[in-house]
């Protein structure tokens, strides 16, 4: 065993599973966060939102995203109603900023030094600003200090550093002295900044969407890395004593990272407080297939203590509650019986394209997907569980093949059924969507009580303007068998040239989905967790002189084991 990796054998774990708590179903959400996703006005014809910012104003959350010709307004942090907006002249630039100040919300984006405040955001009447602030940005970032200061914080360049300014609000946001250089490139000794799909490239990425909260006194100083069209893209931190530092790297990083599972990515993010006191991270998820900035968003769970910010990111594909109260995140997460039912399982299809069969809707891989051969009412898509089981909800991901929308043209939205059958031959509906207007390309269907069934398949209700496709089709709820074994004989290899690599092996399991590896700097604070569906993980992300500790446990349709 090498001497600064080790395998621990805990019973403990680093991101939540169960939520213990009581919560109304309608808190219950899984990412991608349920939204409107926009088309773009270019080709190839694509959806996209990423580079998010969230905030509390007037108690309601505001969500503002690149690209999205408006923003979204939530009460809760689960359902979002969309405003579009066409007052904010550059409301379709990249990487949105906005403070809320003395009652106002102010806005600006990237490169154009054009501010646009609003008091009533659900309104689409912005109204621009003089602004003062002239010095070039990218992906900026805005935030006001207890004593009411204001900081401005912007960087994206794989060769410049991240950089940051006081301004006066007051004064059109001139800035007041000179901008400082807070984060330097660091590939060579944080794996985790190296670019490529595993971190292989041996280069600096790209740093890049800043954001800063302040905690217990202490200022978090965060960024993005390496590219957003990875898997491995996340966001990592710095701590100081002032908004402008000096800045101290957290060795613990990156502290949201999601790499493996259903759709992957958690970079370019906002960690922001609830009405109750929680801390979220709102950040980027990866498609990249048609597009590299084809990319959705997800929500995390935000766990502060001395060490830093640890965004909880493994099972957040699967159905998780949003609280209505404070809650320890250390210690609570998602509710009983919603494990994964439909994973590699057999399946079958009115047709599919020749290159998006009919098991791709059920491999856990968003950048891969089941196309039926045309949009037509009564194509279907049918997933067979293998024994009856007890089913609790349904993600649908559709996949838009085909599609030739583009903005400003609104798509036609998907209408379909989802019914279960025993015997294939009788069929009762569980969803009806077949009168349904609501654009939703991502959507967790609860089912109002669980519905026991071998078989379930869902079925085009209109014809569309593409093919009738999904990423997935994610079935949930419970299976009949035991929690897999506990995980034996693990394996640490680290590369004794460059600490920044590790791989990890375990004999594997029968009755094992999948496995969650988890790993931290403290052996009693294992702060990062990533799924794998293979018996090993291969990973370039550490920092190559930190000790690192691990355990793994398996997981199947039953649950998590030991």
């Amino acid at each position: 065993m090498n001497r600064t990796f080790s395998v621990l054998v805990m019973l403990a774990v680093a991101c939540p599973d169960v939520f213990g708590q009581k919560q109304p179903r309608k808190r219950i959400v899984a990412n991608p966060i349920e939204l409107n996703y926009q088309f773009q006005p270019d080709s190839p014809s694509r959806r996209e939102a990423a580079d998010p910012t969230c905030i509390l104003f007037n108690d309601s959350y505001y969500l503002f995203v690149s690209k999205s010709s408006g923003y979204w307004k939530s009460a809760d942090l689960a359902k979002w109603t969309y405003i579009p907006c066409r007052s904010i002249a550059t409301i379709n630039d990249y990487a949105p900023a906005v403070l809320a100040y003395k009652g106002t919300l102010y806005y600006t984006a990237s490169d154009r030094n054009r501010i646009f405040k609003n008091a009533h955001p659900d309104q689409d009447s912005w109204t621009e600003i003089p602004s003062k602030f002239q010095i070039p940005e990218h992906d900026p970032y805005l935030f006001q200090d207890d004593d009411g200061k204001v900081y401005y914080y912007w960087g994206c360049s794989d060769v410049d550093p991240i950089m940051g300014v006081e301004v006066d609000p007051e004064d059109g946001f001139a800035p007041k002295g000179k901008p400082v250089v807070l984060i330097r490139h660091h590939a060579k000794d944080y794996g985790w900044e190296n670019p490529g799909e595993n971190n292989e490239a041996d280069k600096d990425g790209w740093n890049e969407g800043p954001a800063m909260f302040k905690y217990e006194g202490r200022y978090y100083l965060q960024y993005a890395a390496p590219g957003t069209q990875f898997r491995i893209y996340a966001d990592g931190c710095y701590v100081g004593d002032s908004p402008l530092g000096p800045f101290t790297y957290i060795e613990d990083n990156p502290f949201s990272i999601k790499p493996g599972g259903f759709i992957a990515g958690a970079g370019h993010g906002d960690t922001f407080k609830d009405r109750y006191g929680n801390y979220w991270h709102v950040a980027s998820m990866k498609i990249s297939q048609r597009h590299w900035f084809e990319r959705r968003l997800g929500l995390f769970p935000v766990t502060l203590t001395e060490h830093g910010p640890v965004a909880h990111t493994v099972f957040t594909d699967y159905p998780f509650v949003i609280p209505d109260r404070q809650t320890d995140f250390s210690k609570t997460a998602m509710p009983d019986g919603y494990n994964l039912l439909s994973y590699g399982k057999a399946i079958q299809a009115s047709s599919a394209l020749p290159e998006h069969g009919c098991s791709l809707a059920n491999d856990e891989r968003v950048e891969t997907w089941w196309s039926a051969s045309t949009g037509h009412q009564g194509e279907w898509l049918r997933t067979d569980l293998g024994s009856k089981m007890e089913i609790k909800a349904i993600q649908t991901n559709f996949a838009d093949d085909h599609f030739t929308v583009k903005a400003p043209a609104q798509p036609q939205p998907y209408r379909y059924r989802i019914e279960v059958s025993d015997d294939t031959e009788r069929w009762t509906t569980i969803v009806d969507q077949s009168r349904n207007e609501e654009d939703l390309p991502h959507r967790l269907h609860l089912l109002d009580r669980p519905v026991h069934a071998r078989y379930v398949r869902i079925v085009n209700q209109c014809d569309l303007n593409g093919n009738f496709s999904l990423y997935d089709f994610r079935i949930f709820g419970t299976g009949n068998g035991p929690l897999p074994s506990r995980v034996r004989d693990v394996r640490i290899s680290r590369n004794q040239r460059d600490g920044r690599s590790c791989k990890l092996t375990w004999a594997p399991l029968q009755n094992a989905t999948g496995y969650i590896v988890s790993w931290g700097t403290d052996p009693k604070r294992l702060t990062h967790s990533t799924m794998t569906f293979d018996p090993y993980l291969d990973a370039n992300w550490y920092s190559r002189n930190a000790t690192c500790y691990f355990y793994v446990k398996a997981f199947n349709e039953n649950g998590v084991g030991e």
